[in-house]
């Protein structure tokens, strides 16, 4: 199994490219569009270079595959869609509960009215094949009601469930976040497969001390994580992911990121202009 990582440096985030390489078979794992949101420009030239390597390698892309609704980049859903032809989308089903979290925030009822424009909404424990490649999905939910990890083989790619060793796990401070759910995602799921898994991660934020990285294993956070390993106690966890949530700033994409991630990656229609546009809820400090 070929497994191709690529970062993300404005957002920190990983995309992945999971192929078989004899049959040439493969999906993208949370690929990311370029958004400036000082110009509200929206490019592909991060997309454009996943695809480069989907078409050098002569592969067959059947799946974009969603952890979450991502608060801090805009998914290049639709792009991977466009390009290649027959691709699917995929996210977890409980992605309902996350479009009737922001429906009253956005005042948009089309979010709870109309079914979400994802081609697939996976189940716990569904397992789904793309050409030769098999898949399971696992609900692993607290960074959001709706977070999924895909398994496959030795390999699981968990989004914003845990991050590298030194860093601890997915904040859990959003709207529907549950540090509770975190906890028993990461002791119960996450550690019951076997300890060589390897984990692919959705960020980095490395220290000075070391390299950009995006691929741990059970047995290392089991080990080593910083915010919750195998001696953690629940309460030790609760406490730990609460202190740290609170010292983090508001992601600076999560408006725009939300409203489109909610709806696949689709951006806003044209109004009468020919002018799409995003909205910013605006409260008092």
């Amino acid at each position: 199994m070929l497994i191709q990582p690529f970062h993300h440096l404005e957002t920190g985030s990983w995309t992945y490219v999971v192929a078989d390489p004899d049959s040439g078979d493969a999906v993208v794992i949370d690929p990311v569009r370029d958004f400036h949101a000082s110009s509200g420009q929206v490019a592909q030239r991060f997309a454009d270079g996943v695809m480069r390597f989907i078409r050098a390698r002569k592969l067959k892309l059947h799946y974009v595959l969603e952890t979450h609704v991502h608060a801090d980049h805009m998914s290049a859903a639709p792009l991977f869609k466009e390009a290649f032809p027959g691709v699917k989308v995929a996210i977890g089903a409980r992605v309902m509960e996350v479009r009737a979290l922001f429906a009253d925030l956005f005042n948009d009822m089309t979010l709870v009215t109309e079914a979400p424009p994802f081609d697939l909404l996976l189940e716990d424990e569904q397992e789904f094949s793309a050409g030769t490649l098999h898949f399971k999905t696992l609900f692993t939910p607290g960074h959001t009601p709706a977070c999924v990890s895909y398994w496959i083989g030795d390999a699981a790619f968990v989004g914003d469930l845990v991050m590298m060793p030194d860093l601890g796990s997915g904040r859990c401070d959003f709207p529907g976040a549950d540090p509770e759910a975190m906890y028993e995602s990461i002791g119960v799921c996450l550690f019951a497969l076997p300890d060589t898994t390897r984990l692919f991660v959705g960020h980095d934020y490395p220290p000075e001390t070391r390299d950009m990285d995006c691929e741990t294993s059970v047995l290392e956070i089991k080990r080593k994580n910083r915010m919750i390993n195998a001696d953690t106690e629940y309460e030790t966890f609760l406490a730990r992911r609460r202190e740290r949530d609170r010292e983090l700033a508001f992601p600076e994409l999560m408006w725009a990121s939300v409203q489109v991630n909610l709806n696949a990656g689709q951006l806003p229609k044209p109004e009468a202009n020919g002018i799409s546009y995003l909205r910013i809820p605006i409260s008092k400090a």
